[in-house]
Formats: structure tokens, sequence, C-alpha cells
């Protein structure tokens, strides 16, 4: 045999790791520098007039302490996603127990940051949602858990007598094995109580069903399980002033259309004036203080009134894209661990757009969800970059790469 075809032959080198998938991580990067600009137009009246004593006048106050997180951010994601995913089963406890003693610290005066009615921050290293890494662990105990299902061993009472059979029953309709869940989903929500923090605790119960539902968790115990909830979640949200108050507001913002109702009435108000193609980029009157908070968690109204009906549907088609895309990757993960991780983070992901852009149209009560990538927040823009660097991670593994 010729040389030339012995050297034809010859296998090649490949890889352990594949290529990062590129639709996602521009579909990211896009978000991200559509976030800034809109971010940029829909803070600087508030950073000029400078109410709060924050920014000392300065326009541009926000736009560029969120475009150095962003751009940090980028670079986390890009470290984060040439990183061997596998490591994290080892760092589940760790991780959960970290997110358990953050949370727990918010009551603590000095260490917490009390606000708007609740104590939901920390102080140290600088101002952030310890819920945010709770989310997070959540994520990460489910999919550990999960993707070994198939190895646990059932639970075998005696049969003799009533109470035997009766555990007997419980354990063959999968019980036993969602104890632990339970009990971690308990400690979070407990946690989340006392700061107090009703949209983080939605979000919790809505990753856990999730995870739960792709691992193949039996459908019963969903209907149980939301009924419960579903009970548990009225109960407080009518038997609290601070919820009652939210649901009233909600129900009717012109009945208070000078405080509690102003923001939403305002948010309308802007969604209404941009008509179908918007006033234009940086033309929006409603951030010129009349809606509160323009650059956090009602950003979107501002996107709606510059970019109109058009511009806001564009915005949406992106979010919709790397919705879908992370579900696909999910499809195409390497192992089940990979896959559960990716559905956690994607459905966090695609609660939070939901649910912001329902509160600014006033289709749910004032939550407090902002808008990934858009809303102002360093340590969130962080920490949604870093979880988008793992789904790359995960996505270089997958055999399709």
């Amino acid at each position: 045999m010729p040389k030339a075809m012995r050297l034809k032959e010859k296998p090649k080198k490949t890889s352990a790791w594949g290529q990062m998938d590129m639709p996602f991580f521009l579909l990211v990067v896009v978000l991200v520098v559509v976030g800034l600009i809109m971010l940029l137009s829909a803070s600087y009246p508030t950073a000029i007039y400078d109410i709060k004593n924050i920014t000392g006048g300065d326009a541009f106050y926000y736009f560029k302490r969120q475009a150095v997180f962003a751009a940090g951010g980028i670079a986390v994601m890009i470290f984060v996603s040439r990183l061997n995913y596998q490591g994290l089963r080892d760092m589940t406890w760790i991780v959960l127990a970290l997110a358990f003693l953050c949370m727990a610290l918010v009551r603590v005066p000095g260490i917490g940051h009390y606000a708007n009615g609740a104590y939901r921050w920390l102080n140290y290293p600088v101002q952030w949602q310890p819920s945010e890494l709770g989310k997070f662990a959540l994520i990460l105990f489910f999919a550990a858990r999960l993707s070994k299902r198939d190895e646990r061993r059932p639970l075998e009472f005696g049969r003799r007598t009533i109470f035997g059979r009766f555990l007997n029953l419980l354990e063959r309709a999968g019980f036993f094995e969602l104890v632990p869940y339970i009990l971690i989903i308990v400690i979070m929500v407990g946690l989340l109580a006392i700061e107090p923090h009703m949209s983080a605790t939605i979000q919790m119960l809505v990753i856990a069903a999730t995870i739960l539902f792709a691992a193949g968790i039996k459908l019963g115990w969903f209907v149980t399980g939301g009924a419960l909830a579903g009970a548990g979640l009225t109960y407080i949200m009518f038997a609290t002033d601070y919820m009652t108050s939210r649901l009233q507001m909600w129900r009717d913002p012109w009945s208070d259309p000078l405080d509690k109702g102003l923001q939403a009435i305002q948010s309308l108000m802007a969604i209404g004036s941009g008509g179908l193609t918007g006033l234009g980029l940086g033309q929006s009157r409603q951030k010129f203080l009349y809606l509160p908070e323009p650059q956090n968690d009602f950003v979107f109204s501002i996107v709606c009134e510059e970019l109109g009906f058009i511009g806001a549907v564009l915005v949406l088609i992106l979010f919709a894209l790397l919705i879908i895309r992370g579900y696909w990757l999910a499809l195409h993960a390497r192992d089940k661990f990979g896959s559960l991780i990716i559905v956690g983070i994607t459905t966090l992901f695609a609660f939070q757009v939901f649910a912001n852009v329902a509160v600014v149209t006033n289709l749910f009560p004032v939550t407090g969800i902002s808008l990934p990538f858009f809303s102002y927040g360093g340590t969130a823009l962080l920490i949604q970059l870093a979880e988008m660097g793992l789904v790359l991670a995960i996505s270089r593994q997958n055999p399709a790469s």
C-alpha cells in the first residue's frame, strides 16, 4: 500500500472538548448589548436628577457600572464555558450549605440590607441577593440527585402489618424518593419567608417542578404538589398585609394613582404611548421621573415606548430563540446531569422574562422580578452570565458538538 494511502488511514486525534454552541453564545451577547443600550436610554434622566443622591448627577452612572459588569460577565461566561461541569457533582452540598447560610444572614443587623419592606440583600462583598445563589443551588442539587435516580434501591417494609403495607404503597407511588427534594424546598421557602420574597419563592417552586418533571417523576405528584403549593401561596397572599396591598393595587392601580398604583399606571401609559413603531430610541417621556425606577424592573416599558410594538416583539423573539436553543441543548446533552442543569437554568430564565413582561403590562401584580440582561443590577447580570457559561460548558460535551 502506498505511503500516502497509509497516512490517510491514520485516525485523526480528536479533542475531548467540542466547540461551545455558537448560536446560544451569540444570542446571549446580542441580548446583553441591546440591554445595555436600552439601560442607557432608560436610566440617564434618573441619573441626572439624582433624587436619591446616588449618581452625583452623572448621566452615565448606571450605564458605566452595568457595562463593567457586562464585560466582566462575558469574560466569566467564556471562562465557565471551558470548565468540566462534571466536577459540580461533588460541590452540590457545599453550594447548598453556602446558599442556606447566605439566605439566613439577610436578617442579621449590619450584614443584611433592608429596603422596600423586605430583607433581601447582603451588603458584602457588594450588595446582592443571596436568593440568586439559592436558585442555582436548588438547580444543582436536583440535577445531581435526579440524574442518579435509576441507581436508587427501592425501600422494603414488612408486609405483615397494615402500616408496613401502607409504607410499601407509598414507596411504589414514589413518595420516599421525593422526601429529600421536599425537605430542601421547605427549607428554601422558609428562608425566603423571613425576608419576605414571594417572587423568589414562586421561582423556586417553578424550577423544582420543572426539573422533577424532566426527570420523569410521576404526574400525580405534580397535581398534589401544585394544589398544596397553590393553597399555601393563596393563604400567604391574602393573610399578609404586604401581599394584600400589592394584590389590591394590581386589581385597581387607579385607587391610589399617586403612590402605590403609580408604577403600574405609568408603565401602561408608556406602553400605550409607543404605539406600533415607538417614539424613537432615547425619546421616551415616561422615564423623566414619571415612571419610578425605569432602569430596573420596568425597563421593558421604556423598550415598548421607544421601540414600539414591533421593537418589543423583536426583543421578545430574541429571548424566545435563546430559550428554545437552551431546551434544544438540554435534549442533546451528553448525560442526564447536564440535561437537567440546562432545563433548570433555561426555565428560570424563561420564567423571569415572562413574569417581568407580565408585571409591566399589569397581567401580574408587582413582584420585583427583573428582566434578564436589561434591568440594572451588576451582580444579577454577573450570575446570569455565569449560568449561561455553564450551559455553554455542557454544550461543549454534547455528542453533536
